[in-house]
C-alpha cells in the first residue's frame, strides 16, 4: 500500500494560548478510509483544512509538526498542486458552486490547471457518470436536490482526479434520501481505491472506514 498523506506531531489552533489537537499522528494509504468522530468544536473541520492544505495558505493560525502529501510538507507546496491530489467536500455545497451551469462549475478545476479542451470535456462526462448527473449537465445547481448538490460538489473535485477525498461533514445538512445517495457514492469511491476521510459526529454515517480518529478536547485516540 502506497502512503498518500501523513500528519506528523500536528498541532493546531487558532492561538497558541488555546490548541484544538497537540501531537498528532497519522497516516492514510491508498485505498483506505479513515473516520474522524467528536463532539462539535473539538477541531474536526480544522484538521480537515490542515490536510489539504486550507491550512496554512488560506487559514492561519498556530500549526506545529508536519503534514506531508507523499513525502512532500503541503507549507511547501502550492494549492493547485495539492488539488490534483487532496480534494475536500464542505458542509454546505454552495461554496464549490461559483456558476449558475453545473457543467461549468466541474470545468473550472481543470481549466485552471490548463488541460486541452478535449480533455476537460472527457473529465466533466466521467465525472458526471460517477455521479449519476448526467442528465443535470446544463442545470442550475439549486435545481438539484441536497444530496444531488453535494454529488455536484464532488463531482467538481474528481475532474482534477486527486487520490484523497476528505468530506467534512458532508451528509449534515442533507435529508435521509440525501445521505443514503452521498453514502452509496462514497462506497463507489473506496471501491475504486480512492484514499477517503469521512468526517461526522454520527457513527453510523463512519461505517466505510477502516480506522477511525477520536478527537477530544486536550487529546485524540486512533482505534
Amino acid at each position: 500500500m502506497t502512503l498518500l498523506l501523513e500528519a506528523r506531531d500536528l498541532s493546531f489552533g487558532y492561538t497558541a494560548e488555546r490548541m484544538l489537537f497537540e501531537h498528532l499522528d497519522l497516516e492514510l494509504e491508498e485505498g483506505e478510509a479513515i473516520g474522524i468522530a467528536g463532539v462539535s468544536g473539538c477541531g474536526k473541520s480544522s484538521l480537515c483544512q490542515c490536510l489539504c492544505g486550507i491550512i496554512p495558505h488560506i487559514k492561519s493560525g498556530e500549526r506545529r509538526g508536519g503534514v506531508y502529501l507523499k513525502g512532500q510538507e503541503l507549507a511547501d507546496l502550492r494549492l493547485c498542486e495539492i488539488a490534483v491530489s487532496v480534494g475536500m467536500v464542505f458542509q454546505e455545497p454552495e461554496q464549490q458552486f461559483f456558476s449558475p451551469v453545473l457543467e461549468a462549475n466541474l470545468a473550472f478545476g481543470p481549466e485552471n490547471i490548463c488541460l486541452p479542451r478535449q480533455q476537460i470535456g472527457e473529465r466533466i462526462s466521467g465525472a458526471l457518470e460517477f455521479s449519476r448527473l448526467e442528465q443535470y449537465r446544463l442545470a442550475h445547481p439549486r435545481q438539484l436536490s441536497g444530496g444531488q448538490q453535494q454529488l455536484g460538489a464532488l463531482s467538481c473535485i474528481l475532474t482534477l482526479q486527486p487520490q484523497v477525498l476528505i468530506f467534512d461533514e458532508a451528509a449534515s445538512q442533507l435529508d435521509e434520501d440525501g445521505c443514503q445517495l452521498l453514502d452509496e457514492t462514497i462506497g463507489r469511491l473506496k471501491e475504486q481505491g480512492k484514499a477517503l476521510i469521512i468526517v461526522d459526529h454520527h457513527m453510523k454515517r463512519l461505517h466505510h472506514a477502516d480506522k477511525i480518529l477520536y478527537l477530544r478536547e486536550g487529546g485524540w485516540e486512533l482505534k
